[in-house]
């Protein structure tokens, strides 16, 4: 008979076991002093309920006596300040640049008649993941050119395209380095961590600053809020490779460049394309916020219809994101799975 697997404990058990050891007695051969360490468990917790209660009698315990919060905010505007006027060359080299290739890619998709984007579109899908997802590809442009949100779709395309473009060219090369240097990764860990919990809104200030309005800050912002998924899922997909592949390769006398270059990231290609559908998620959840500075798009579309009121609008407009998200997600996932299934890696 198979003997029966133990319950998990939960948190409570665990409270009462720790518990349960603090009351154990130290023995008579414990020292006097730490015997006496014991007791500190029950005179902590009420020395700490004495202060608090005499600090809210008196009033002193409400409110922090130092507040320096508006001082560090002057220095971070003197900062963007300082940087808008003596770097106002490389920011107007940085706008000029992105908005010419953003510009003329853009005038590109508009050019294409839309039944060969379709077209395209539907035969990508079909090679990548099958007729249903190809089907769906088309009849989803499709409606979208039949709302009349052609023109905001190819925007949103052009815009997504650019940026995720620049979040890869960034984020891949950085997660390879941080995935060769371990003080790398631990430096890159917390900020990448800010990156990606800080409030998008937090990031429109300083692009505005730098760039004022339109879509070049409507990229940047987007960048930094979308480059941290392709940098973790890199750094841990080389990092996570089987340590026999990598002897095996040392064996036959790879040099440390031939491992990186023939053997790691190719193996890691699964795990770096999971990282570029994360990033290019997240750049799509961008698009509406993205509107506020100035970016045309399907988000200008939803954010004049928020204006107006008009939820029929705004709910067409938005329907066109998630349709998108939708078949950007199923192609990158799809071509994800035949890179894992060509080198042998399970998909879990």
């Amino acid at each position: 008979m198979a003997e029966q697997s133990r319950p998990e404990r939960t948190t409570v058990d665990q409270l009462r076991a720790a518990w349960a050891r603090m009351e154990q007695p130290l023995g008579e051969g414990a020292p006097r002093w730490a015997q006496r360490l014991v007791w500190l468990r029950w005179a902590v917790p009420l020395v700490i309920l004495v202060v608090v209660l005499v600090g809210a009698g008196w009033g002193w315990g409400r409110e922090f006596p130092v507040d320096v919060g508006r001082d560090v905010g002057r220095g971070i505007d003197d900062i963007v300040d300082w940087m808008t006027t003596h770097l106002d060359f490389l920011f107007d080299a940085i706008k000029e640049a992105i908005t010419w290739v953003l510009v003329k890619f853009e005038d590109f998709l508009l050019w294409l008649p839309w039944p060969a984007f379709i077209a395209g579109v539907a035969l990508l899908a079909w090679r990548a993941v099958g007729l249903g997802m190809a089907l769906f590809a088309g009849a989803a442009l499709a409606l979208l050119a039949t709302f009349g949100l052609w023109e905001s779709t190819m925007e949103t395309v052009a815009l997504m395209t650019i940026t995720v473009g620049l979040s890869v060219l960034i984020a891949v090369p950085m997660g390879v380095w941080a995935s060769q240097s371990d003080r790398l990764d631990r430096l890159l860990r917390p900020l990448l961590d800010a990156m990606q919990t800080m409030p998008s809104f937090v990031y429109l200030v300083p692009s505005i600053a730098f760039f004022s309005l339109g879509n070049v800050p409507a990229v940047i912002a987007t960048l930094i809020y979308a480059v941290p998924p392709a940098v973790r899922l890199t750094n841990l997909g080389i990092r996570q490779l089987p340590a026999e592949t990598l002897e095996a390769a040392e064996s036959f006398g790879a040099t440390p460049w031939e491992l990186l270059l023939k053997v790691k990231i190719p193996l890691a290609i699964p795990t770096i394309m999971a990282g570029v559908n994360q990033t290019t998620l997240m750049a799509l959840a961008m698009v509406v916020i993205a509107s506020l500075v100035g970016a045309g798009g399907l988000g200008e579309d939803v954010n004049r219809a928020l204006g107006r009121i008009e939820a029929g609008n705004a709910f067409l407009a938005g329907l066109g994101i998630v349709f998108l998200a939708i078949i950007i997600d199923r192609i990158t996932q799809a071509f994800a799975s035949r890179q894992q299934s060509s080198r042998g890696i399970g998909v879990g």
